[in-house]
């Protein structure tokens, strides 16, 4: 008898996206992980078959914003539960770095692990000011110690290069000022921020960045970043922004369901979604509860429709939208892997998005703005990152939670 690798298959008679089209019948040939055939026949082979008409096979979903708080494991577990197959984590310390991505190459049951490490951050600035609002613990204290605190052009490169030496995929930038929040936080200069920018692009690195005000968006496009890690909610969107955009050809990863979480107005969303019967054995009773709870952290006048309006108006200005959840292991309103379907959910429900756009923004779109060109695609040549899901999600967004099979590297879940 013939032995076939264990990521080996044929899956067939199934319908197709592959995060540009669809093909309503057709077959998968995958073998040592690699995807060997697309089309609507069924290939000549002696791999085991599998049979899946009524199903639906997409990409693996790449969450485009994550934070694997503390190195936890879990981050990447149980993303990978959910049908995501890599995440793309958004500011850590380079030991958790270093070791999820050991993780991530030694198991085919997580899903594959990117990162920033460090962000640029500030003394005083984001994220630190608002984690000690909260813990001030010693092992908290000693942690960000650990981190850059950028003053001048002089500590970029140095940054920058450390950076690249602790294996980081791309820069993050922190440019928040805290209005949004009723605070005041220590913001980085925009010509501290542009020289960030300059040199990581002078290493090949995108650079993308963090901010929640319509004022420090605009701030952090000025400085010329490739992308935000969010989008804002104090304001509606204004020409002066999509001007902006498009000057940088920058893309936008909104991450609604976090910021429905600030302003409250998702609870009953996030409540939802932690209680839908197709995900009881997925998340435990910790990670439910805290995504039935909000951050709250929103000042009032901070409306999710300023963000839903924003999303409307760049992807009408051809503008790339990506699908990212901002899940973190102590945030609020959020959970690894489950929080990019509410996300899916966010962008056909109120920014205009068909399911079919929306799967691209979860797939193709993430994989070719972060230039992660083995995955993303159904395609011969790609990594075999695949989901199997009951039902059709080019019609219904909703069946993206019937999930059957997930595969990474043609390794089966």
């Amino acid at each position: 008898m013939k032995h076939y690798n264990m990521n080996s298959v044929l899956i067939k008679d199934v319908r197709i996206f592959t995060g540009e089209e669809v093909i309503e019948s057709g077959s998968v040939l995958v073998k040592d992980g690699v995807i060997e055939y697309v089309g609507s026949s069924a290939p000549e082979t002696d791999l085991p078959a599998m049979t899946m008409s009524s199903s639906t096979l997409i990409p693996g979903l790449i969450d485009a914003h994550i934070h694997a708080s503390n190195g936890q494991v879990l981050a990447i577990e149980q993303s990978f539960r959910f049908g995501v197959t890599t995440v793309l984590d958004m500011h850590n310390e380079p030991k958790n770095v270093a070791s999820l991505k050991q993780i991530a190459a030694q198991r085919h049951d997580v899903a594959d692990f990117k990162s920033a490490c460090f962000g640029a951050t500030v003394d005083k600035g984001w994220p630190e000011s608002i984690i000690t609002m909260h813990d001030q613990s010693e092992e908290t204290l000693k942690k960000i110690a650990t981190w850059p605190k950028l003053k001048n052009a002089q500590d970029v490169e140095p940054y920058v290069l450390q950076n690249i030496r602790d294996g980081c995929d791309y820069i993050k930038l922190m440019h928040e000022s805290g209005s949004t929040l009723g605070q005041s936080f220590n913001l980085p200069s925009v010509s501290l921020q542009t020289a960030v920018v300059k040199t990581a692009h002078e290493n090949g690195l995108l650079a993308v960045a963090h901010a929640l005000s319509l004022h420090d968006t605009l701030e952090a496009l000025e400085a010329g970043v490739d992308g935000l890690t969010h989008t804002f909610m104090d304001h509606p969107p204004t020409p002066e922004l999509l001007k902006a955009y498009k000057r940088n050809q920058a893309f936008c990863i909104p991450t609604l369901s976090t910021l429905g979480s600030a302003t409250m107005e998702g609870e009953a969303l996030q409540h939802a979604f932690a209680h839908d019967p197709r995900v009881e054995s997925l998340i435990g009773e910790k990670a439910r509860a805290n995504m039935c709870r909000c951050t709250a952290f929103a000042v009032k006048t901070s409306k999710i429709e300023n963000a839903y309006e924003s999303v409307r108006q760049l992807k009408a200005a051809g503008i790339d939208i990506l699908c990212g959840s901002d899940a973190a292991g102590p945030a609020l309103g959020t959970t690894w892997g489950l929080s990019i379907h509410q996300d899916l959910y966010l962008f056909v429900k109120h920014c205009g998005f068909t399911p079919q756009e929306a799967l691209c923004a979860a797939t193709s779109v993430n994989a070719r703005k972060f230039r992660l060109n083995d995955r993303g695609l159904i395609a011969v040549g790609r990594k075999a990152d695949l989901v199997l899901l009951d039902g059709n999600p080019l019609e219904n967004i909703g069946d993206t939670l019937n999930l059957r099979s997930v595969w990474r590297d043609g390794y089966k879940l």
